[in-house]
Order: C-alpha cells, then sequence, then structure tokens
C-alpha cells in the first residue's frame, strides 16, 4: 500500500471511529441495578442463578449494565420483593411468582401449581407455548416484567416428624408449604405455614411445625433438615416442575435499549436451562448422602395423592370462575399439560420406566 493511500484510510478510520464513538455510548450506557434475591446466599444452586445471570448480563455488555445481586432479606424481605420492585425501590428480583399467589391467584401459575407441568413441560410451554407473553400479559398490569430463571425439577416432599400412612395423619399438622401447595394440603387437613427457607431449620427444631418441605436432596441437605425430622417423602405434588422468575421493574424495563433486553431475555434462559443442570447433577449424591445420615426415605400413600389430586382440581374450577386471569393462563397450562403426558407416556416414560427397572443397584 502506498503511504499516501495509507494516510487517507487511516484518516478516514480515524474519524469514522470518532464519529461512531458516541453513538456506541448511546446504545451501551452505563446502568447499574440491584437485584433482591428471595432465597439465602448459602443455597448455591438457587441463589447462584441470579449471580450467573448477572455475570452473563456484565460480560455481554463489556461492564457497562451491571446487575448486583443481594440476598434475601438485605433491602427487602422475601415476601416484599414483588411490591419492592413494582414500586421501583428496588430494579429487579429472583423469586419464585407464587410467594405473592395470596395477591392474585395468577401468581402462582408463573412458577408452579400442585399436579401442574413438569420442568420440561413448563419450559416448552413458556418458550414455545405463549407463556413467557401471557405471564407478562398479567405482570405487566403489576408493574413487573419477567423471565423465566430457574428451574429445580420435580421436588421433594418435605421432612416430616411422624410417619403418614394415610390422610387422616395429615389432620392438624403444621406444615411449612409455600404457594398453592398449601391450600391444598389444607384441604386435607394440613394448617399450612409460610416461613422463608432461613427459618425453616430452626422452626423444626422447636418444634413450632410439625413438618416443612423445601427444595430437594441438595439444598435440603445443607439446610440440615434431615437432623429434626426423619421422614423424607416424595413427590412434592405440589411442584412437579417450578418455574423461578426474574421479575423487573417495568418502568425501568422499558427504559433499556433493545440490545440490553435481548441480553436480558438471554441471560435469563442461560440461567434457566443451567439451574435445572446443577440440580440433575447434585442431587443424586446429596441423596446418597441423606440415606446414610439415617434419613427415612418414604413416598406419599395412594390416598394422600388421590385426595390432593381431587382438592387441587376443585380449588382450579373456583379460582378460574373467580379470577379471569387465572382462568386464561390456566386453561393454557392444563391443555398444555394433558398434550405432554400424551407425548411423555409413549417414549419418555417406557425408556426412562426401563432405564430405572435395569440400574444397577447399590
Amino acid at each position: 500500500m502506498k503511504r499516501r493511500n495509507f494516510l487517507t484510510t487511516a484518516a478516514v478510520g480515524s474519524v469514522a471511529a470518532g464519529l461512531a464513538a458516541p453513538a456506541i455510548a448511546q446504545t451501551a450506557p452505563k446502568i447499574s441495578w440491584r437485584l433482591t434475591s428471595g432465597f439465602p446466599k448459602a443455597l448455591d444452586t438457587i441463589y447462584g442463578a441470579a449471580e450467573e445471570f448477572a455475570g452473563i448480563v456484565s460480560a455481554a455488555t463489556d461492564g457497562n449494565f451491571t446487575i448486583q445481586p443481594f440476598p434475601a432479606g438485605e433491602i427487602v424481605p422475601m415476601p416484599e420483593a414483588a411490591d419492592a420492585v413494582s414500586s421501583g425501590t428496588v430494579e429487579m428480583t429472583h423469586t419464585a411468582s407464587y410467594y405473592y399467589w395470596g395477591k392474585n391467584a395468577a401468581y402462582a401459575l408463573g412458577t408452579a401449581v400442585p399436579f401442574g407441568l413438569n420442568a420440561r413441560g413448563i419450559n416448552a410451554w413458556y418458550y414455545h407455548g405463549g407463556g413467557i407473553d401471557m405471564m407478562n400479559a398479567f405482570y405487566n398490569a403489576q408493574g413487573l416484567h419477567s423471565f423465566p430463571g430457574g428451574n429445580t425439577g420435580a421436588q421433594m416432599g418435605g421432612w416430616w416428624r411422624k410417619e403418614i400412612t394415610s390422610v387422616a395423619d395429615l389432620q392438624g399438622v403444621k406444615m411449612r408449604i409455600g404457594g398453592m401447595g398449601g391450600k391444598v394440603m389444607e384441604a386435607l387437613g394440613v394448617v399450612p405455614q409460610q416461613i422463608p427457607g432461613g427459618e425453616i431449620y430452626p422452626s423444626l427444631e422447636r418444634g413450632t411445625i410439625d413438618a416443612a418441605e423445601w427444595v430437594g436432596p441438595y439444598d435440603d441437605e445443607k439446610l440440615g433438615l434431615n437432623k429434626v425430622a426423619p421422614y423424607y417423602y416424595y413427590p412434592g405434588f405440589w411442584e412437579g416442575g417450578p418455574t423461578l422468575n426474574f421479575m423487573i421493574n417495568l418502568a425501568k424495563w422499558n427504559e433499556l435499549p433493545k440490545a440490553y433486553q435481548a441480553i436480558i431475555a438471554s441471560a435469563s434462559a442461560t440461567a434457566n436451562v443451567s439451574m435445572l443442570a446443577k440440580y440433575d447433577a447434585r442431587n443424586p449424591a446429596a441423596l446418597r448422602s441423606l440415606i446414610a445420615g439415617g434419613a427415612q426415605l418414604r413416598p406419599y400413600p395412594e390416598d394422600v395423592m388421590a385426595k390432593a389430586f381431587e382438592a387441587a382440581n376443585a380449588l382450579y374450577a373456583q379460582l378460574s370462575a373467580e379470577n379471569a386471569d387465572f382462568k386464561t393462563i390456566w386453561a393454557s397450562q392444563e391443555a398444555y399439560r394433558n398434550e405432554a403426558n400424551l407425548w411423555n407416556q409413549v417414549a419418555e416414560y417406557t425408556f426412562d420406566t426401563f432405564m430405572i427397572r435395569n440400574r444397577p443397584r447399590g
């Protein structure tokens, strides 16, 4: 290249770079948000989803968009997180939507309801069944915008001080259970208690409650629940595939450049898939450890499952008659669940059942 051509090209490049800089600055502004988690930091898998999400957003924006997660209670208590976000006290939260179902039953459908979709089914509904748009039609009216932010897979049915042999054994039992599962268990005689995760162990230890559900082996072992209640029941039919939720203040969401909105959607999807994979990777060893430590594994009796299913369907019929938001979303999820189960029973169920029967023992 001749020297004159080189200098001309370099000069043009410098001018172009100078002109482009303000445009880049406008499309990638410096933004700093806070995220209040609904979970304690000690639970690295479920709390860690917010950290993973924030790390992706920062990396994808060259550090221009930072989101700092805070454990439950450091900014606001867990039960106040959704209100704090919608009011603008904090920009976003990572929580379980069903914690707020007392405000409106439709919140429960953002996470899980008893005998709802499993993890694969809820992800299919969210990403390819119109679920994200349907939930945001509801959330936007509450001043929120949301994306799926993790899934635990089917949860365990909790820790009990006494053995459960039938529905009769549930009468008067005080159980820590979140979301709509508490309402269904109440119909079976349980007295549901709303207690944050960090307070479950001392509540069981003091006898304030008789039973508690949390997540599954990995997280339950971290909380030490096997030390205060010996019977470990399954399945957690109220959470067959619960989605955790990133909830963002709607006005703050609308202020973001489109590129940042796309990055948040992508980072949420990554955190969503990653959490489920982590639980699948860590739960087997944790379950072995719990059993070795004395935990007594028990399936819920068939009459408990059947009565709970009956109570859940009655509740959904009642809520659908009273709440248009719930009716619309539940009708979509129920139809999706029925189709998913039709397919699952053909290949997935047959394959999984065969492999489980033929797994090496020990």
